[in-house]
Protein backbone atom coordinates (compact mmCIF):
# COMPACT_ATOMS: atom_id res chain seq x y z
CA UNK A 1 0.00 0.00 0.00
CA UNK A 2 1.36 3.38 -0.89
CA UNK A 3 1.08 6.67 0.81
CA UNK A 4 -1.10 8.97 -1.16
CA UNK A 5 -1.92 7.40 -4.51
CA UNK A 6 -3.91 7.87 -7.65
CA UNK A 7 -7.59 8.73 -7.58
CA UNK A 8 -8.58 5.94 -9.90
CA UNK A 9 -12.04 4.75 -8.88
CA UNK A 10 -11.46 1.02 -9.38
CA UNK A 11 -8.13 1.11 -7.52
CA UNK A 12 -9.78 3.06 -4.69
CA UNK A 13 -12.43 0.33 -4.43
CA UNK A 14 -9.76 -2.39 -4.26
CA UNK A 15 -7.86 -0.41 -1.59
CA UNK A 16 -11.01 -0.05 0.50
CA UNK A 17 -11.81 -3.76 0.30
CA UNK A 18 -8.25 -4.81 1.17
CA UNK A 19 -7.66 -2.29 3.95
CA UNK A 20 -10.94 -3.09 5.70
CA UNK A 21 -10.25 -6.83 5.46
CA UNK A 22 -6.85 -6.28 7.09
CA UNK A 23 -8.45 -4.33 9.95
CA UNK A 24 -11.00 -7.11 10.46
CA UNK A 25 -8.27 -9.74 10.20
CA UNK A 26 -6.29 -8.14 13.01
CA UNK A 27 -9.42 -7.71 15.13
CA UNK A 28 -10.20 -11.41 14.70
CA UNK A 29 -6.63 -12.68 15.00
CA UNK A 30 -5.33 -10.83 18.03
CA UNK A 31 -8.22 -10.81 20.50
CA UNK A 32 -9.19 -10.96 23.31
CA UNK A 33 -12.57 -9.66 22.10
CA UNK A 34 -12.63 -12.15 19.24
CA UNK A 35 -11.99 -15.02 21.67
CA UNK A 36 -15.34 -14.28 23.32
CA UNK A 37 -17.12 -13.76 19.97
CA UNK A 38 -15.78 -17.02 18.48
CA UNK A 39 -18.61 -19.23 19.86
CA UNK A 40 -21.20 -16.79 18.45
CA UNK A 41 -19.70 -16.53 14.96
CA UNK A 42 -17.20 -19.37 14.65
CA UNK A 43 -17.06 -19.53 10.86
CA UNK A 44 -16.66 -15.78 10.34
CA UNK A 45 -14.07 -15.28 13.08
CA UNK A 46 -12.09 -18.28 11.85
CA UNK A 47 -12.11 -17.03 8.24
CA UNK A 48 -11.14 -13.50 9.20
CA UNK A 49 -8.33 -14.63 11.49
CA UNK A 50 -6.86 -17.17 9.08
CA UNK A 51 -7.76 -16.12 5.53
CA UNK A 52 -8.49 -12.38 5.37
CA UNK A 53 -4.78 -11.54 5.50
CA UNK A 54 -4.58 -12.64 1.87
CA UNK A 55 -5.88 -9.13 1.09
CA UNK A 56 -2.21 -8.08 1.27
CA UNK A 57 -1.93 -9.42 -2.29
CA UNK A 58 -4.27 -6.65 -3.42
CA UNK A 59 -1.87 -4.05 -2.01
CA UNK A 60 1.09 -5.74 -3.70
CA UNK A 61 -0.48 -5.78 -7.17
CA UNK A 62 -1.77 -2.21 -6.86
CA UNK A 63 1.65 -1.10 -5.58
CA UNK A 64 3.37 -2.52 -8.64
CA UNK A 65 0.80 -0.98 -10.98
CA UNK A 66 1.16 2.50 -9.48
CA UNK A 67 4.97 2.23 -9.30
CA UNK A 68 5.11 1.40 -13.01
CA UNK A 69 2.82 4.36 -13.71
CA UNK A 70 5.08 6.69 -11.74
CA UNK A 71 8.49 5.38 -12.82
CA UNK A 72 8.11 4.20 -16.41
CA UNK A 73 4.87 4.93 -18.22
CA UNK A 74 6.16 3.38 -21.46
CA UNK A 75 8.44 0.81 -19.84
CA UNK A 76 11.41 3.20 -19.85
CA UNK A 77 12.66 4.76 -16.63
CA UNK A 78 11.82 8.43 -16.13
CA UNK A 79 14.71 10.86 -16.51
CA UNK A 80 15.22 11.52 -12.81
CA UNK A 81 18.11 10.67 -10.45
CA UNK A 82 17.62 7.16 -9.05
CA UNK A 83 18.85 8.00 -5.55
CA UNK A 84 16.54 11.01 -5.40
CA UNK A 85 13.58 8.81 -6.35
CA UNK A 86 14.47 6.29 -3.63
CA UNK A 87 14.87 9.04 -1.02
CA UNK A 88 11.56 10.59 -1.98
CA UNK A 89 9.82 7.23 -1.72
CA UNK A 90 11.36 6.60 1.68
CA UNK A 91 10.17 9.96 2.99
CA UNK A 92 6.70 9.54 1.50
CA UNK A 93 6.24 6.27 3.33
CA UNK A 94 8.17 6.97 6.52
CA UNK A 95 6.99 10.43 7.58
CA UNK A 96 3.44 9.26 8.44
CA UNK A 97 4.76 5.81 9.41
CA UNK A 98 6.98 7.24 12.17
CA UNK A 99 4.06 9.20 13.59
CA UNK A 100 2.00 6.02 13.55
CA UNK A 101 4.78 4.17 15.39
CA UNK A 102 4.57 6.72 18.20
CA UNK A 103 0.83 6.07 18.42
CA UNK A 104 1.51 2.32 18.43
CA UNK A 105 3.98 2.64 21.30
CA UNK A 106 1.55 4.80 23.27
CA UNK A 107 -1.36 2.43 22.57
CA UNK A 108 0.65 -0.62 23.63
CA UNK A 109 1.77 1.15 26.81
CA UNK A 110 -1.83 1.96 27.75
CA UNK A 111 -3.00 -1.56 26.88
CA UNK A 112 -0.24 -3.11 29.05
CA UNK A 113 -1.45 -1.05 32.02
CA UNK A 114 -4.99 -2.34 31.54
CA UNK A 115 -4.48 -6.04 30.77
CA UNK A 116 -1.89 -8.71 30.11
CA UNK A 117 -2.20 -10.31 26.67
CA UNK A 118 0.16 -11.94 24.18
CA UNK A 119 -0.94 -9.58 21.37
CA UNK A 120 0.42 -6.47 23.11
CA UNK A 121 3.96 -5.54 22.00
CA UNK A 122 6.54 -5.01 24.72
CA UNK A 123 8.25 -1.71 25.47
CA UNK A 124 10.62 -0.88 22.59
CA UNK A 125 14.38 -0.85 22.88
CA UNK A 126 16.55 1.81 21.23
CA UNK A 127 17.99 -0.62 18.62
CA UNK A 128 14.46 -1.77 17.85
CA UNK A 129 13.33 1.84 17.28
CA UNK A 130 16.31 2.57 15.02
CA UNK A 131 15.65 -0.59 13.00
CA UNK A 132 12.01 0.43 12.53
CA UNK A 133 12.99 3.94 11.46
CA UNK A 134 15.14 2.50 8.66
CA UNK A 135 12.57 -0.19 7.78
CA UNK A 136 15.00 -2.95 8.75
CA UNK A 137 13.18 -4.49 11.72
CA UNK A 138 12.30 -7.82 10.06
CA UNK A 139 15.69 -8.21 8.39
CA UNK A 140 17.47 -7.59 11.70
CA UNK A 141 15.16 -9.90 13.62
CA UNK A 142 13.27 -7.39 15.78
CA UNK A 143 9.62 -7.84 16.70
CA UNK A 144 7.27 -5.39 15.00
CA UNK A 145 5.99 -2.52 17.12
CA UNK A 146 2.67 -2.62 15.28
CA UNK A 147 0.91 -5.17 13.09
CA UNK A 148 1.50 -4.41 9.45
CA UNK A 149 4.72 -2.40 9.77
CA UNK A 150 6.50 -5.23 7.95
CA UNK A 151 4.48 -4.33 4.86
CA UNK A 152 5.74 -0.74 4.77
CA UNK A 153 9.30 -2.10 4.74
CA UNK A 154 8.47 -4.58 1.96
CA UNK A 155 6.73 -1.88 -0.08
CA UNK A 156 9.87 0.25 0.07
CA UNK A 157 12.05 -2.73 -0.89
CA UNK A 158 9.78 -3.60 -3.83
CA UNK A 159 9.72 -0.03 -5.16
CA UNK A 160 13.51 0.16 -4.90
CA UNK A 161 13.97 -3.23 -6.57
CA UNK A 162 11.71 -2.28 -9.50
CA UNK A 163 13.52 1.04 -9.82
CA UNK A 164 16.92 -0.67 -9.90
CA UNK A 165 15.68 -3.17 -12.51
CA UNK A 166 14.46 -0.34 -14.73
CA UNK A 167 17.72 1.56 -14.24
CA UNK A 168 19.80 -1.50 -15.18
CA UNK A 169 17.67 -2.04 -18.28
CA UNK A 170 18.08 1.60 -19.28
CA UNK A 171 21.86 1.52 -18.79
CA UNK A 172 22.51 -1.89 -20.37
CA UNK A 173 20.06 -1.73 -23.29
CA UNK A 174 19.25 1.95 -23.91
CA UNK A 175 18.01 1.35 -27.45
CA UNK A 176 15.63 -1.47 -26.61
CA UNK A 177 12.30 -0.07 -25.39
CA UNK A 178 11.11 -3.36 -23.86
CA UNK A 179 14.26 -4.07 -21.84
CA UNK A 180 12.70 -2.95 -18.56
CA UNK A 181 9.58 -5.04 -19.17
CA UNK A 182 11.70 -8.09 -20.03
CA UNK A 183 13.87 -7.81 -16.90
CA UNK A 184 10.78 -7.31 -14.75
CA UNK A 185 9.21 -10.43 -16.27
CA UNK A 186 12.41 -12.39 -15.57
CA UNK A 187 12.30 -11.33 -11.92
CA UNK A 188 8.61 -12.30 -11.70
CA UNK A 189 9.52 -15.77 -12.96
CA UNK A 190 12.40 -16.09 -10.47
CA UNK A 191 10.08 -15.05 -7.63
CA UNK A 192 7.19 -17.34 -8.58
CA UNK A 193 9.21 -20.47 -9.33
CA UNK A 194 11.83 -20.20 -6.59
CA UNK A 195 11.86 -17.42 -3.99
CA UNK A 196 8.13 -17.32 -3.22
CA UNK A 197 8.19 -21.07 -2.54
CA UNK A 198 10.73 -20.66 0.26
CA UNK A 199 9.47 -18.86 3.42
CA UNK A 200 13.07 -18.11 4.40
CA UNK A 201 12.88 -15.24 1.87
CA UNK A 202 9.73 -13.62 3.25
CA UNK A 203 11.60 -10.66 4.77
CA UNK A 204 12.85 -9.67 1.32
CA UNK A 205 11.23 -8.03 -1.69
CA UNK A 206 12.06 -10.89 -4.06
CA UNK A 207 9.63 -13.16 -2.19
CA UNK A 208 6.75 -10.81 -3.05
CA UNK A 209 7.92 -9.61 -6.46
CA UNK A 210 5.73 -12.07 -8.33
CA UNK A 211 2.60 -10.21 -7.22
CA UNK A 212 4.18 -6.72 -7.36
CA UNK A 213 5.63 -7.34 -10.81
CA UNK A 214 2.24 -8.56 -12.02
CA UNK A 215 0.86 -5.13 -11.23
CA UNK A 216 3.70 -3.44 -13.13
CA UNK A 217 3.30 -5.72 -16.17
CA UNK A 218 -0.44 -5.06 -16.13
CA UNK A 219 0.18 -1.32 -16.38
CA UNK A 220 2.64 -1.68 -19.25
CA UNK A 221 0.77 -4.32 -21.25
CA UNK A 222 -2.81 -3.05 -21.13
CA UNK A 223 -4.19 0.16 -22.64
CA UNK A 224 -7.72 1.30 -23.43
CA UNK A 225 -8.96 -1.20 -26.03
CA UNK A 226 -5.44 -2.59 -26.51
CA UNK A 227 -3.68 -5.66 -25.10
CA UNK A 228 0.02 -6.48 -25.44
CA UNK A 229 1.31 -10.07 -25.87
CA UNK A 230 3.28 -9.51 -22.65
CA UNK A 231 0.02 -9.70 -20.74
CA UNK A 232 -0.94 -13.07 -22.18
CA UNK A 233 2.55 -14.52 -21.69
CA UNK A 234 2.86 -13.47 -18.06
CA UNK A 235 -0.61 -14.83 -17.20
CA UNK A 236 0.45 -18.15 -18.74
CA UNK A 237 3.63 -18.10 -16.63
CA UNK A 238 1.65 -17.50 -13.42
CA UNK A 239 -0.75 -20.32 -14.24
CA UNK A 240 2.23 -22.62 -14.83
CA UNK A 241 3.70 -21.62 -11.47
CA UNK A 242 0.38 -22.42 -9.79
CA UNK A 243 0.20 -25.82 -11.48
CA UNK A 244 3.67 -26.66 -10.17
CA UNK A 245 3.02 -25.35 -6.65
CA UNK A 246 -0.43 -23.95 -5.91
CA UNK A 247 -0.41 -20.96 -3.57
CA UNK A 248 -3.66 -19.19 -2.84
CA UNK A 249 -1.82 -15.89 -2.38
CA UNK A 250 -0.49 -16.07 -5.96
CA UNK A 251 -3.91 -17.08 -7.30
CA UNK A 252 -5.45 -14.02 -5.63
CA UNK A 253 -2.68 -11.78 -7.02
CA UNK A 254 -3.39 -13.13 -10.51
CA UNK A 255 -7.13 -12.46 -10.15
CA UNK A 256 -6.46 -8.90 -8.95
CA UNK A 257 -4.06 -8.30 -11.87
CA UNK A 258 -6.63 -9.64 -14.34
CA UNK A 259 -9.32 -7.40 -12.81
CA UNK A 260 -7.02 -4.37 -13.05
CA UNK A 261 -6.23 -5.21 -16.66
CA UNK A 262 -9.90 -5.55 -17.56
CA UNK A 263 -10.70 -2.28 -15.81
CA UNK A 264 -7.97 -0.46 -17.73
CA UNK A 265 -8.88 -2.13 -21.04
CA UNK A 266 -12.53 -1.04 -20.72
CA UNK A 267 -11.76 2.38 -19.24
CA UNK A 268 -13.58 1.57 -16.03
CA UNK A 269 -10.46 1.94 -13.91
CA UNK A 270 -10.96 5.72 -13.87
CA UNK A 271 -14.70 5.92 -13.39
CA UNK A 272 -16.12 2.78 -11.77
CA UNK A 273 -17.52 2.56 -9.16
CA UNK A 274 -18.72 6.16 -8.85
CA UNK A 275 -18.96 6.71 -5.12
CA UNK A 276 -17.73 9.56 -2.96
CA UNK A 277 -17.67 7.26 0.05
CA UNK A 278 -15.41 4.73 -1.68
CA UNK A 279 -13.17 7.50 -3.00
CA UNK A 280 -12.84 8.91 0.53
CA UNK A 281 -12.18 5.53 2.10
CA UNK A 282 -9.61 4.79 -0.60
CA UNK A 283 -7.90 8.10 0.08
CA UNK A 284 -7.53 7.39 3.79
CA UNK A 285 -6.68 3.68 3.36
CA UNK A 286 -2.95 4.09 4.10
CA UNK A 287 -3.74 6.11 7.22
CA UNK A 288 -6.24 3.47 8.39
CA UNK A 289 -3.62 0.79 7.76
CA UNK A 290 -1.05 2.67 9.84
CA UNK A 291 -3.15 3.47 12.91
CA UNK A 292 -5.67 0.66 13.19
CA UNK A 293 -3.58 -1.67 15.35
CA UNK A 294 -3.08 0.60 18.37
CA UNK A 295 -6.76 1.56 18.22
CA UNK A 296 -7.71 -2.13 18.22
CA UNK A 297 -5.30 -2.80 21.09
CA UNK A 298 -6.74 -0.10 23.31
CA UNK A 299 -10.39 -0.96 22.65
CA UNK A 300 -9.63 -4.66 23.21
CA UNK A 301 -8.01 -3.78 26.53
CA UNK A 302 -10.91 -1.55 27.61
CA UNK A 303 -13.53 -4.19 26.82
CA UNK A 304 -11.47 -6.90 28.50
CA UNK A 305 -11.01 -4.82 31.65
CA UNK A 306 -14.37 -3.10 32.02
CA UNK A 307 -17.04 -4.80 29.87
CA UNK A 308 -18.92 -8.08 30.46
CA UNK A 309 -17.27 -11.01 28.71
CA UNK A 310 -20.41 -12.01 26.83
CA UNK A 311 -20.31 -12.65 23.07
CA UNK A 312 -22.82 -9.91 22.21
CA UNK A 313 -21.05 -7.20 24.24
CA UNK A 314 -17.65 -8.20 22.92
CA UNK A 315 -19.01 -8.26 19.35
CA UNK A 316 -20.22 -4.70 19.95
CA UNK A 317 -16.65 -3.92 21.03
CA UNK A 318 -15.25 -5.35 17.79
CA UNK A 319 -17.69 -3.28 15.74
CA UNK A 320 -16.83 -0.18 17.77
CA UNK A 321 -13.13 -0.81 17.17
CA UNK A 322 -13.74 -1.19 13.42
CA UNK A 323 -15.58 2.14 13.27
CA UNK A 324 -12.92 3.78 15.46
CA UNK A 325 -10.19 2.57 13.09
CA UNK A 326 -11.88 4.32 10.17
CA UNK A 327 -12.43 7.49 12.21
CA UNK A 328 -8.89 7.41 13.58
CA UNK A 329 -7.54 6.86 10.07
CA UNK A 330 -9.50 9.85 8.77
CA UNK A 331 -8.13 12.05 11.54
CA UNK A 332 -4.59 10.78 10.98
CA UNK A 333 -4.92 11.43 7.25
CA UNK A 334 -6.03 15.02 7.79
CA UNK A 335 -3.61 15.90 10.59
CA UNK A 336 -0.52 13.86 9.73
CA UNK A 337 -0.43 12.30 6.26
CA UNK A 338 -1.65 15.38 4.37
CA UNK A 339 0.77 17.63 6.26
CA UNK A 340 3.62 15.20 5.53
CA UNK A 341 2.70 15.24 1.82
CA UNK A 342 2.68 19.05 1.76
CA UNK A 343 6.03 19.16 3.55
CA UNK A 344 7.49 16.68 1.08
CA UNK A 345 6.11 18.61 -1.90
CA UNK A 346 7.49 21.91 -0.58
CA UNK A 347 11.00 20.75 0.27
CA UNK A 348 11.70 17.96 -2.22
CA UNK A 349 10.05 19.11 -5.48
Amino acid sequence: MSAGGSRLAFIDALKVLASQLIVLHHLAFYGPMSDYVQPLLPGLISWLSQNARIAVQVFLVIGGYLAAQALARDGRLVEKPVLALIWRRYLKLVLPYLAALLLAIAGATLARHLITHASIPGAPTLPQLIAHAFLLQSILGFDGLSAGVWYVAIDFQLYTLLLVVLWLAHRALPDWPNAGVLLTAALIIASLFHFNRDPEWDNWAIYFFGAYGLGAITYWSVRRNALSPWRILIVAVVIAALLIDYRSRIAVALLVAIALGLARYTGGIESWPKSRAIAWLGQISYAVFLVHFPICLVINALFERFAPHTPIIQLAGMLAAWVACVGGGALFYDQVECRAQRLLHTHIN
